[in-house]
Formats: structure tokens, C-alpha cells, sequence
């Protein structure tokens, strides 16, 4: 059985060996081949597997490479802000150790300064026990028939007694003198005394009387006019004379001591002349005086406690003074002093950084002024002639002003709105804005709160801004006349920076406190009430203040003054007395409403009643070109977004304007204290207003700002230093910056959704 199998096994053998050797060479042929072209298309794999390694192994070279440049732009970019900041902590030590060196120095003139005043009243106190003993009484009352010698040519007839002549008929004539003087010389006055009334039909009548209180000397009054020369007026205008020149500095006792002694050696004796009145009542810090015929509005008058006062009222028959200061200590019936000059306040570089008084007193403790040069407070404005026109941009810091309501150099912006609404706010970060642009600032407080100038001066010193500027403050407590006298002091200070050739800002808080406080001095000097009982010159008032700030002419030296003046207006109404009044004067009003403060627009600025009437001439070609279409902008949203509240259905231009409407607002709103230059304006407004900002949350507007000015600080410098020129930018500038622009804000868009 066995061996049969074997034979099949063996045919079966040979069978396959003769007809199938071409089937299976056929078949592991074709497999061959099959095996190879796989093999050819792995090889083909693997070599395209090689080039795409390759190709990732450059690309991530090339991201090393990007991201060590990114580490050492950022590294360097990181150790520049370090310098910036630690050269920005030396430069402000070096301004608080300055600013020590100054307090220490004038502390020390201070100091010596009390001690001339001390020895200066114990030097009276000797002379005075000195002349009442012998030689000296012999001495002086030998000298008094020359000292009436002296004064018989100098007696005159004024225009005064000449009107008081006429209603009376009789005139006083007082002789009086330390000492009883002899009947040849009273005879001497009396005869021409005589002689010169009888030239204007008038009698006199002669009073003669002892004062020992003149310690030496005579004096003699006809009507209102006294002739003195008495040794108590000679020292009062040695006294006054050494007040005067209180800016003189000393550096120990021996300098004051011989300062004091060349200035006394120097000091001319000679007959003084002068008017006296009476004070007829005094209440609330008003003085009603009589005499003083020939004396003018606005003159300054001293009373003999040491107070001054100045006239705002000329009756026929008396004349209303204010009082600046306490008034306690005026009685009745006490004599008042024509000084014969006009009220003044102290001028110079040495007021920066200082707060000051109405009357520009420092009240910061840091010492006197010790300033060479006076400006009265009254001036006039300058002439049409005078002027050059407002062409030179004043900027605030503020995205919604610059933009919209432009301010000029020489200009005169009011900011109104209602009680708390940022009005002060503008007004603080306009100065902080002035940094480094060689402004000059002067801020006047009327009528707040101590701790509130305290917090503006505190944030002002902060921020670096109290080196060029000038607090002038009158309180809430002081009287209604020194809160009148602050404003005018305030624009003295700033005429003299104007008139040196520098721009001066200017802001008054606020004119309504102002207005209140001239009706309440009105009505206390019975003048007539008008309309809401302020009087009928308080236009005036006003005009006369705010017309002193200009831009002047190339032949004037080119300086400007820029006055921002604050009206706080009742529940929004434009409409009242003392804002049209003030509306009416100024160039222009940037109006702050509380809805808009409440909603979180913060500056609240209402861009429809907010208006600049200088317009683009104030601007430059670069913020003109952004700005040029955006009021009209945001007027459309505010139209379209009151009538899309009524209904859902919006086609896709109007909701794409919406959009960007709410994207425009929340762009131009602003934190307090930090004012941002024009260039990054022009950049931020550009952006959002081409549509570049329309897929960014509005609840990241904010941060989407902040990383767009960084990135191109960082990235793109010379865009930014180019649109700071100032000039009118390329539409191929333009495109590029947006270009950057929508770069970045894809990315930030990524950042913030996978957030």
C-alpha cells in the first residue's frame, strides 16, 4: 500500500514539474514584481519622509532663531525701561533734594528776615525812649520851624476840596506836632493856609493839637491831604521800605546787619504826602469810609491796624472798601491810608511749585517768595492788534477733547456741567498733559475745600507736574472779597509768563463761586440787585477776566495764554444767568452731562452740545485726518441706537455701525491721571474707526488698547514717531499701520476666545 503511494507521490511530482513550472514561475513572478514596485514607492516615501524633516527641521531653526531675537529685543527693550526707570528715580531725587535746598534756603532768609523785623521794632522802641530826652527834644524842636518852612510850598488845594468846598464852604486846616509849637510858626500855616483859600472862596478852619504819639516832628492837614514829617512816619516808611525789599537774601547776621545799616544810611528824610479818611462802619468785610475825595476804583487803601483794603464802591457822600483779611480788628471812626497804588501781586519764576493765597501770599510753608517784580491785578487786555490768531494745538491728554473739541494755545475753553462730574478732573490731567512741552500752568482754586487743594497738589507733585505750576487758592472759609481777588490774581501771574514770550495755562474752579461771592460783596456795598440778585456788571466781571488770555503778536513776543474756565451748572441747564453769561464769552464749551457719567463714560463729555470754535485750526494734519469723520460717527450710532432699542430686526450695515459705535465709545473713554499723547491717539482712533477693532469684545476694549500701543512701542517705533510729527499721513502710512494693526488684533482675537 505504501509503495503504491509512493508512486502517485512521484506522478504527481512529475506532472507538476513539466506543465506547472510556467504557472508558478508566472505566479512568483508577478508577486516578485509586485514587491518590488512596493519597494520602489517605500524607497520614494522614506526620501519624501527625509524632505519633510528637513523642511521642519529649518523652520524650527527659524523659529530659534525669531524667538532668541524676540528674547534679546525683549531683553533689550527690558533693560531700557530699567534706565528709563532708575534714571527717572534719580531725576526725581534730584528734584526732591532741589526742592529741600530751596524749602532750607528760604527757611533761612525767613529766619532772618523775623530777626530784621525784630530788631527793626526794638530800633523804634529805642528811638521813641531816645528822642523823649535831652539833647534830642531841643534838638528836633529846633528843626520844626524848618520842617514848616518845608511844607508851606508844598500845600495845595485839591480837586476834592475844591467839590467839598462847594457843598460845605469851610475847610479844616489841623496842625499837630510831638510838641507844642510856638504861635509865629502855627501863625505861618494859618496866614498861608489863608491865602490859599481865599484863591477858591473858601474859609478855613484851624485846629491845632499835641500828639506825643509822632515821638518828633509836624504835621499838617488840609481836608483829606496830610503833609508829614514826623519821625513816626519816617520810620513807618523806612519800615515799609525794608518790607519791600524782603527779597534781598543774607547769608548770616553780619550780611543782615550790614544790609539793614546800607539801607538805612540810604533812606531819604523827606516831607510824605498822603490822604487820610475815617472809617465810617465796618461789617461782613466791607468798610464804608468817608473822605478820600480824590481816590480811584481799585485803589488800596491801609487801615491803622495793618490791614489792607481796596475800593469797589465812590458814593457822593462816602466809599465802599473791601477788606482783605480780618476785619475784627477795624473800630470805627479809626483813620485808613491812601496808598496810592493799585492792588498788586508779587511775579516771577520763583512761584512755581507754590501755593499762594488770593493775594499771591504762600500759605505751603515753604517760605517768603522774595520776587523783585509786581503786576496790579486789574490790567487791561490785549488789543485785536496785539493778537495773532489760535492756531497752535494745546493738547489735553484726552482722546474725546483732542479729537473733538480742540484746544488752541491762546483760546479759551469752558468746561460746564454738573456737581461732581469730572469737571476738575479735565482740568488736572490737562496739566499733568504739559509735561515736558515748556507750558507754564496756573490753577485757581474758589471757594473749595483745603483738603481738596491738598489732594490736586499732592496728585500734580506725583505726577511731576508742580514744577511749572502755580496754585492760587482761596478757600471755602475766607471772605467773599478774597475769593473775588483770586481770579485776577491769578491771571496777573499769568500776563507775566504771557507777556515773557511762554504759553501759560490757565484754569479758574470755578467761576460760579466766583459770581457768588461779587453778588454777595454787591449787595453788601447796596448795589443794585438784577436777575437772580447778582448785579448788573457781572458780565463784566467776567469779560474782563477771561478777555486778559490771548495768543499775542511775533512783536509781543508770541506768548499765549489759554484759560479753561469751570461753570458747575443746576441739573444740566446751560440755560441759567451765569452760564450763557460765561458761554457767551468764551470760544467754545465742553459740556459734561450725568447720565453719561453714571452709564461708566468716563470723561462724561456730551459730544452733540460740546463744541470748539477754533476747530481744526487748533489741530495738527495728523489728528485732523482721523478725527475729521467722527463726530458724525458717533451721531449716527447715538441716532440709530435710540431706534434699534424699538425694534430686533437690523440689516447688516446698520448692526455693523452699531458695532462700532459701542467699539468708538468705549475707545474714548479714559482713566483719571493718565493722559496719553496725540500720536497714540491718532493710532488708537485710526484703528477702531477703519474697522479693525469690530471683532473685539467691547468687554476688552480696554486691554485691547493697552497691548496695541505696547505692541507697536515695541514692533512698529517709527510709526509712532512718525505720526508725532504732526503731519498728514500717506495713504500707503496708513494702510501699513492697519495693516500691523490687523496683524495683531487677529492674534489678540485668538488669545482672547481660546481664553
Amino acid at each position: 500500500m505504501f509503495v503504491y503511494q509512493l508512486i502517485n507521490f512521484a506522478i504527481i511530482i512529475v506532472v507538476l514539474a513539466i506543465f506547472g513550472r510556467k504557472t508558478v514561475k508566472k505566479i512568483f513572478g508577478g508577486h516578485r514584481d509586485k514587491v518590488k514596485n512596493e519597494l520602489l514607492e517605500a524607497e520614494k516615501g522614506f526620501e519624501r519622509s527625509r524632505s519633510a524633516e528637513r523642511l521642519i527641521e529649518e523652520e524650527n531653526e527659524k523659529a530659534r532663531a525669531q524667538r532668541e531675537a524676540l528674547i534679546l529685543t525683549s531683553q533689550k527693550h527690558r533693560k531700557e525701561a530699567v534706565e528709563a526707570a532708575s534714571s527717572g528715580v534719580l531725576e526725581a531725587e534730584e528734584t526732591r533734594r532741589a526742592e529741600i535746598k530751596r524749602e532750607l534756603k528760604a527757611r533761612r532768609i525767613d529766619m532772618y528776615e523775623n530777626l530784621r523785623r525784630r530788631m527793626l521794632h526794638k530800633v523804634a522802641g529805642a528811638v521813641t525812649e531816645l528822642v523823649a530826652k535831652e539833647p534830642y527834644v531841643s534838638m528836633f524842636r529846633a528843626a520844626e520851624e524848618k520842617i514848616i518852612d518845608d511844607i508851606l510850598p508844598m500845600l495845595r488845594i485839591t480837586n476834592g476840596d475844591r467839590v467839598y468846598l462847594l457843598k460845605h464852604e469851610v475847610l479844616y486846616v489841623t496842625i499837630i506836632s510831638a510838641f507844642e509849637l510856638p504861635a509865629p510858626l502855627v501863625k505861618k500855616v494859618e496866614d498861608r493856609a489863608t491865602e490859599l483859600l481865599d484863591k477858591v472862596n473858601g474859609k478855613p478852619s484851624f485846629r491845632v493839637s499835641v500828639d506825643p504819639s509822632l515821638i518828633a516832628g509836624v504835621q499838617v492837614r488840609i481836608g483829606d491831604t496830610v503833609y508829614d514829617s514826623t519821625l513816626k512816619n519816617h520810620l513807618y516808611n523806612l519800615a515799609t521800605q525794608l518790607g519791600e525789599d524782603s527779597y534781598i537774601s543774607f547769608h548770616n547776621s553780619d550780611e543782615l546787619y550790614e544790609s539793614m545799616l546800607s539801607q538805612i544810611q540810604a533812606f531819604e528824610i523827606k516831607t510824605d504826602i498822603y490822604q487820610r479818611g475815617r472809617v465810617i462802619s465796618v461789617s461782613d468785610g466791607i468798610c464804608w469810609l468817608d473822605g478820600l475825595a480824590d481816590i480811584m476804583y481799585g485803589e488800596l487803601v491801609e487801615f491803622d491796624c495793618g490791614e489792607k483794603g481796596m475800593i469797589l464802591d465812590i458814593e457822593d457822600d462816602r466809599i465802599g472798601c473791601v477788606v482783605f483779611g480780618s476785619y475784627e480788628h477795624i473800630q470805627e471812626y479809626s483813620r485808613v491810608r491812601r496808598l496810592g497804588k493799585m492792588a498788586s501781586v508779587a511775579v516771577g519764576d520763583k512761584l512755581l511749585g507754590r501755593i499762594l493765597g488770593p493775594l499771591g501770599e504762600p500759605i505751603d510753608g515753604k517760605g517768603s517768595l522774595h520776587c523783585k517784580e509786581y503786576r496790579p491785578i486789574e490790567f487791561k487786555a490785549p488789543g485785536i492788534i496785539e493778537r495773532q490768531a489760535v492756531n497752535e494745538p494745546l493738547y489735553t491728554g484726552l482722546k474725546v477733547v483732542d479729537a473733538l473739541i480742540p484746544i488752541g494755545k491762546g483760546q479759551r475753553e469752558l468746561i460746564i456741567g454738573d456737581r461732581q462730574t469730572g469737571k476738575t478732573a479735565i482740568a488736572v490731567d490737562t496739566i499733568i498733559n504739559q509735561k515736558g512741552k515748556n507750558v507754564i500752568c496756573i490753577y485757581v482754586s474758589i471757594g473749595q475745600k483745603e483738603t481738596t487743594i491738598a489732594s490736586i497738589a499732592k496728585k500734580l507733585s506725583m505726577a511731576g507736574a508742580m514744577s511749572y505750576t502755580v496754585i492760587v487758592s482761596a478757600t471755602a472759609s475766607q471772605t467773599a472779597p478774597m475769593l473775588y481777588v483770586s481770579t485776577y490774581a491769578g491771571v496777573a501771574i499769568g500776563e507775566y509768563f504771557m507777556y515773557s514770550g511762554k504759553d501759560v495755562l490757565i484754569i479758574y474752579d470755578d467761576l460760579s463761586k466766583h459770581a457768588v461771592a461779587y453778588r454777595e460783596m454787591s449787595l453788601l456795598l447796596h448795589r443794585p440787585s438784577g436777575r437772580e440778585a447778582y448785579p448788573g456788571d457781572v458780565f463784566y466781571l467776567h469779560s474782563r477776566l477771561l478777555e486778559r488770555s490771548a495768543r499775542l503778536s511775533d512783536k509781543l513776543g508770541g506768548g499765549s495764554m489759554t484759560a479753561l474756565p469751570i461753570i458747575e451748572t443746576q441739573a444740566g441747564d446751560i440755560s441759567a444767568y451765569i452760564p450763557t453769561n460765561v458761554i457767551s464769552i468764551t470760544d467754545g464749551q465742553i459740556f459734561l452731562e450725568s447720565s453719561l457719567f453714571n452709564e461708566g463714560q468716563r470723561p462724561a463729555v456730551n459730544v452733540g452740545l460740546s463744541v470748539s470754535r477754533v476747530g481744526g485750526s487748533a489741530q495738527t494734519k495728523a489728528m485732523r485726518q482721523v478725527s475729521g469723520s467722527l463726530r458724525m460717527t458717533l451721531a449716527q450710532y447715538n441716532e440709530l441706537a435710540s431706534f434699534s432699542q424699538f425694534g430686533s430686526d437690523l440689516d447688516k450695515s446698520t448692526a455693523e455701525l452699531l458695532e462700532r459705535g459701542k467699539r468708538m465709545n468705549a475707545i474714548l473713554c479714559q482713566k483719571q491721571y493718565s493722559p496719553m499723547p496725540f500720536e497714540k491717539q491718532v493710532l488708537v482712533i485710526c484703528t477702531v474707526s477703519r474697522g479693525v477693532a469690530d471683532k473685539v469684545p467691547i468687554s476688552v476694549m480696554d486691554k485691547y488698547e493697552k497691548e496695541l500701543l505696547r505692541y507697536f512701542e515695541i514692533n512698529c517705533p517709527e510709526t509712532l514717531a512718525k505720526i508725532a510729527t504732526g503731519n498728514k499721513m500717506s495713504d500707503e502710512f496708513i494702510s501699513e499701520m492697519i495693516s500691523e494693526a490687523s496683524k495683531f488684533t487677529e492674534d489678540f482675537v485668538c488669545r482672547v476666545s481660546e481664553a
